[in-house]
């Protein structure tokens, strides 16, 4: 794409610019691998001005790879509750199991031991390695794909194999092997900040001059959309008991089970935490959940309890669009379900739950208010 002294004014035209004008974020304030991988694993799939409180709330509980290795799981996934992709928590903490057992504490240096830490991939080992300890490493995400592929006018699929493949090339190629570390934070403030996917400032960028897109006039549709997989439609019911004193009730996370995963399985939905009483449902929601609740325990046969409808919430995970059908049942005890912990309605956040059960709550309590008091 470039090559000689053009490809090194390339460089130094951006990285002038980065130098200038980056943003000033938390995690640029340091060269720690701890830090630095705990910024990259929460910017997948989260903005930058949404992870900046969770990343410094998260240090002060967990400030370094040995704290994160000791502590219960139910504290890291309490510390992550909101951020969503749960999974990222979970396999944070392997991987520093694992950083400890295997390696001193310290994270590892080679390429090959950092890409055998769980939820670690090409892309993340790169972006840790090149800037916090200067492995010359091109990083290639989304940001960094688009400015490439706009740079050299390339049509097509990115995520195609073949042409992901050619793109880290490119990205190898085009590093600065005397700063790789901040040439892959300029690349990727470009695509985050400028050359973003709609209406790139094309005047501001440094290095316009080289973006044969913008000379051809087709910037601004590269790179070709993507065919998104179907929207799934799924609906769940779900049942919030409260009793005289305001206290609820969930469910303890579920286990692990080997069956198949499909669009309305719960387990998942809840992102395999706390949740409230939950189940998918094809028709008469109260009817089914009332069912459900029966086969929870024994106790529950006794009891004719009224579910009083609470409203609807909507939500969404990946190719899912949820529908969530929530029922208040007001009782003078909770009943006993197994595992099953005793909250605050209005407050579960003492305990680590998915956004789609924050939801839910948020609603019952809204449909509470308007509701008449119980005498």
């Amino acid at each position: 794409m470039l090559n000689g002294s053009e490809l090194g004014t390339f460089r130094k035209q951006l990285l002038d610019w980065f130098r200038q004008f980056r943003r000033d974020l938390p995690w640029r304030q340091t060269r720690e691998p701890y830090r630095i991988w705990l910024s990259e694993i929460m910017l997948q799939q989260t903005r930058v001005a949404a992870a900046i409180p969770y990343y410094e709330r998260f240090l002060e509980c967990f400030p370094d790879v040995r704290a994160l290795a000791a502590a219960p799981q139910e504290d890291i996934l309490r510390a992550w509750s909101g951020l969503g992709y749960y999974s990222r928590a979970r396999n944070l903490q392997k991987a520093a199991l694992q950083i400890v057992a295997k390696h001193g504490g310290q994270f590892p240096m080679r390429l090959e031991d950092a890409l055998a830490l769980p939820g670690i991939g090409n892309y993340t080992a790169a972006a840790i390695l090149s800037i916090a300890l200067g492995e010359k490493l091109a990083v290639l995400d989304g940001n960094v794909a688009r400015v490439i592929a706009r740079l050299g006018a390339i049509r097509g699929d990115l995520r195609e194999s073949a042409r992901w493949q050619k793109l880290q090339e490119t990205a190898d190629c085009l590093l600065d092997p005397e700063s790789p570390g901040d040439w892959n934070q300029a690349m990727m403030e470009l695509g985050a900040t400028l050359c973003t996917p709609k209406s790139p400032q094309c005047l501001l960028c440094p290095v316009a001059h080289y973006c044969q897109a913008r000379k051809l006039g087709f910037a601004e549709s590269l790179p070709e959309k993507r065919k998104k997989r179907a929207t799934v439609e799924v609906t769940l019911a779900a049942a919030v008991f409260t009793d005289e004193k305001g206290q609820t009730l969930l469910l303890p996370p579920p286990r692990n089970t080997k069956e198949r995963t499909s669009a309305d399985h719960v387990p998942t939905l809840v992102s395999k935490m706390w949740h409230f009483p939950t189940l998918s449902v094809t028709e008469e929601p109260a009817a089914n959940l009332l069912a459900f609740l029966r086969k929870l325990t024994p106790e529950v046969r006794r009891h004719k309890w009224q579910l009083v409808p609470a409203g609807r919430v909507r939500h969404a995970v990946t190719y899912r669009a949820i529908a969530i059908f929530t029922f208040f049942i007001y009782v003078k005890r909770l009943p006993r379900f197994p595992g099953a912990r005793k909250v605050p309605l209005s407050d579960i956040s003492g305990l680590p739950v998915s956004n789609l059960t924050r939801k839910v709550a948020h609603s019952a309590l809204a449909a509470a208010a308007s509701l008449p008091a119980k005498k």
